[in-house]
């Protein structure tokens, strides 16, 4: 018929499709300038991949955990400084030792362990074991703040 359109076979079609470099051929690395700057990936491309996988962009409910316990740690340094003036004594060993660098060496170190701590949790957040990680550190940091409370209340 005069009015007919050829439309190309499905055969055509996928190798036309594949002229250009798999993007898919190797796993969304750990680290990517994705991560920081946006990407596409925010879950595994399959069901069944959905523990351990790495991904490019992470959700806000994640960011929000992760800035808790951010928020939680600084608190805690706050007030474990505050109480030590007061005359309270520290007794976390580490913690013990990581004060008698002083003031500012405390806060430092303490901030860049926890901050290495959460970006290593975050990177493996599709593993059970970094929520695991993650949510243990919010309520246990989220008691430990409680605790100082309760010590500035007496």
């Amino acid at each position: 018929m005069a009015g007919d359109i050829d439309l190309p076979t499905p055969a055509a079609m996928a190798a036309e499709r594949r002229d250009r470099v798999e993007r898919r051929s190797r796993p969304t690395p750990r680290f990517s300038r994705y991560a920081l700057w946006g990407g596409r990936r925010r879950g595994p491309r399959r069901a069944e991949e959905v523990e351990g996988t790495y991904v490019d962009v992470y959700g806000v409910g994640w960011w929000l955990l992760i800035l808790w316990v951010a928020v939680m740690n600084c608190l805690d340094t706050y007030f474990t400084l505050l109480h030590l003036q007061a005359g309270g004594a520290e007794i976390n060993p580490v913690a013990d030792e990581l004060l008698r660098t002083g003031r500012l060496g405390f806060v430092l170190t303490k901030s860049l362990l926890i901050g290495v701590a959460l970006v290593v949790l975050t990177v493996h957040k599709n593993f059970s074991l970094a929520r695991l990680g993650a949510y243990a550190a919010a309520g246990v940091y989220t008691l430990l703040v409680c605790y100082h409370f309760v010590l500035l209340g007496r």
